[in-house]
């Protein structure tokens, strides 16, 4: 983190990754998230994630769409708020 700025260098999307909002908690591993293109997915919480992160309504989040089932995707990163709101400044989400 520069000091003088208060941005940190966060993790950005890789070529098949998008941001997305998640919007609603299925139960399990599951939830639901609205993504940049404008596509709502269903989100899988894969097992390296699903203790260690709490991923709630409204956190903002990287996932990698399914290249063979477009309408699901795995949630590959979770952003903290005050990530996330930087994102929001730098317009890299809306």
């Amino acid at each position: 983190m520069s000091e003088e700025t208060g941005r940190r260098n966060l993790r950005m999307p890789d070529d098949d990754e998008l941001f997305a909002v998640v919007t609603q908690h299925n139960g399990g591993n599951h939830v639901r998230v609205r993504c940049e293109d404008g596509e709502e997915r269903m989100g899988r919480i894969p097992g390296r994630m699903k203790y260690r992160t709490w991923i709630n309504e409204g956190d903002v989040v990287l996932v990698e769409p399914w290249s063979w089932q477009d309408e699901k995707a795995n949630i590959e990163w979770r952003y903290s708020g005050q990530d996330a709101d930087q994102l929001r400044r730098e317009g890299h989400i809306d």
